[in-house]
Order: C-alpha cells, then sequence, then structure tokens
C-alpha cells in the first residue's frame, strides 16, 4: 500500500500515512494553488500557539473552518462570512462578536491570523493554564466591548439597554429591562458617573467565573 513519506522532520510517520506537521500542512496547501491558503512560516506558526494557546492541530482544524467560511477564495472573511459560523449566529451578541474581529481603521476583511487570534478570547481554558490572550483580564476587557457601542472606554445606560435588548428581545418587558439598567448602573457605578468604567466592570463580575462563562466549543 502507497505510504506518503514525511516532508521533514517535524511530521510524524506512522505505519499508513504521515501526520504532517503545521508547516507543511500549510506548505502543501499553498503549493496546491488554493488562493485562499495562508502561508505561515514555522515562526509564524509558533507565536500563534505562543499567543492564542492553541495546539498545531487545532490551528489545522481552525484553517480548515476559515477556508471553508472563505467563500471567494480571497483569503480574507467578509462580517458575511462570519455569520456562517453556527455557534455566532444563535448567538445573541452574535453581531457584537463578529464586531470584534475587525480591528479599528481597517477595511471589513479579517486575515487568518486576525481569525485565530480573536477566537482565542473563546478557546475553553484550565484554570491552570495561562495565556495572555485568554486569561481572565483579557476575557473581561473583551466582554467590556461587548457592552461599549462607541468605544469610549465606558457604557452607558443606554448602551446597557441596548445589549439587553439584543440579549432577551421581547422576552421581557420594556419597563423590566429599564429596571434592571437602572439597577445595574447603581450597583456597579462606584464614582457616581452614572457610567460603568472598565474597572467597575471588572469589580461587579468579581466573583463571576468569567473563564468558563466565555468559552465556546468551536473545535470539537
Amino acid at each position: 500500500r502507497y505510504r506518503a513519506k514525511p516532508l521533514c522532520y517535524h511530521c510524524v510517520e506512522s505505519k499508513f500515512r504521515v501526520r504532517l506537521c503545521v508547516k507543511c500542512y500549510f506548505l502543501i496547501l499553498y503549493n496546491m494553488g488554493n488562493k485562499s491558503s495562508v502561508m505561515l512560516d514555522e515562526q509564524d506558526i509558533k507565536a500563534l500557539q505562543a499567543d492564542t494557546g492553541f495546539s498545531g492541530s487545532q490551528i489545522e482544524r481552525l484553517y480548515s473552518r476559515f477556508t471553508s467560511l472563505d467563500k471567494g477564495g480571497s483569503g480574507s472573511l467578509s462580517r458575511e462570512d462570519f455569520l456562517r459560523i453556527p455557534e455566532l449566529a444563535i448567538n445573541p451578541l452574535g453581531d457584537r462578536i463578529v464586531h470584534a474581529f475587525f480591528k479599528e481603521g481597517t477595511d471589513d476583511r479579517v486575515n487568518f491570523k486576525d481569525f485565530v487570534t480573536v477566537l482565542a478570547h473563546f478557546r475553553p481554558i484550565k484554570r491552570s493554564q495561562e495565556n495572555k490572550l485568554n486569561g481572565r483580564d483579557e476575557k473581561l476587557r473583551f466582554a467590556f466591548k461587548m457592552y461599549d457601542l462607541d468605544d469610549d472606554d465606558a457604557i452607558s445606560r443606554d448602551e446597557l439597554l441596548a445589549v439587553l435588548h439584543m440579549m432577551v428581545g421581547e422576552n421581557i418587558s420594556e419597563d423590566q429591562l429599564n429596571s434592571i439598567a437602572e439597577r445595574t448602573i447603581l450597583e456597579a457605578d462606584k464614582d457616581n458617573d452614572q457610567m460603568i468604567s472598565f474597572r467597575e466592570f471588572c469589580t461587579a463580575l468579581d466573583r463571576t467565573d468569567v473563564e468558563q462563562k466565555m468559552s465556546i466549543k468551536f473545535l470539537k
């Protein structure tokens, strides 16, 4: 039976097949002429692993998801492409999460590196693991940005109310939503400026298991 040979010493050879290392995996896709391929060198891959906490095999799987979403084969994703991700499409804050993928001042396209970097904020983690993109502080900052609709580093009552509408729709009356927003501001606003700062936001969620609640199992 035919068995491919490893491309480099990082690849793992088994009885009937070769498990390609991440570098060779991307190299093959690139050489196949796939327009949506992203040429990552070994340093890029190691940097992605260090920054995001994803393993090499997880990065491969994310790349497969990336290319399956990239219907136009452009090597980047639009906002519409992101909404093809079932986990985001059913999330009431899906639009806000998608918005987070797009850096301020850039065009409405996201490359593979940015795609992996943002998804790292939602990677399920163990408490013993430390990662600069996926720790408690970074998850809190990401969550804070979901509510900070105008990006002024503060959450107003109107912003809080708007996000509550996104989350519950018409399941709760307007009076109840207003009551929740006002009570939240009252309890979290320690300096009485009618806004919630990031520090106040963190204090309000001090006892919340943000590490697990802000996780999406998009790798199966």
